[in-house]
C-alpha cells in the first residue's frame, strides 16, 4: 500500500475520537443536521490529499450532508438550516472544526510525500 493511501485512510482510532468529538450525548451525530452521522468525511479531500490519520480532518457528517458538502447534491433540505450552497456548507465545517483546533489549515492536514522522505531520511534511510 502506498504511503499516500495510508494517510488518508481513515484508522478506527480516529473514527472514535471524531465519533466521541462530534456526538450528543451518545452516538455520533451529523454536525450539520444533528441527524446520526458516520466519522467519515474528509474536510480537506482525499483527492487532494486530505489525510485521514488525523482527527483534525475528519468530521461525522450524515449521508446527506456528505452528499452535499462533497457533490452539492439535496442542497433544498438544507435550505431551512440557512445554506444555500455548497461552499455555505464547507465554510460551516471548516469554521466547525477551527473552533476544536484555531490553528487549522488546509496545509495543515494534506499529505506532503516530502514530509515522508524526511520522516525516512531523520531514520537513517539513503536516497
Amino acid at each position: 500500500m502506498h504511503r499516500e493511501t495510508k494517510a488518508t485512510e481513515i484508522p478506527a482510532s480516529v473514527k472514535a475520537v471524531v465519533a466521541l468529538r462530534d456526538s450528543v450525548n451518545g452516538p455520533s451525530t451529523c454536525i450539520i443536521c444533528g441527524s446520526p452521522g458516520m466519522p467519515c468525511c474528509h474536510v480537506v479531500r482525499r483527492s487532494q490529499g486530505g489525510r485521514g490519520d488525523t482527527e483534525r480532518n475528519i468530521v461525522a457528517l450524515c449521508h446527506y450532508c456528505h452528499c452535499s458538502f462533497d457533490e452539492g447534491l439535496f442542497m433544498k433540505r438544507l435550505n431551512p438550516l440557512g445554506f444555500k450552497s455548497q461552499q455555505d456548507v464547507k465554510d460551516f465545517i471548516i469554521g466547525y472544526i477551527k473552533g476544536f483546533y484555531p490553528d487549522w489549515t488546509p496545509e495543515s492536514v494534506t499529505y506532503h510525500k516530502r514530509d515522508h522522505l524526511n520522516e525516512w531520511k531523520e531514520k537513517g534511510g539513503n536516497v
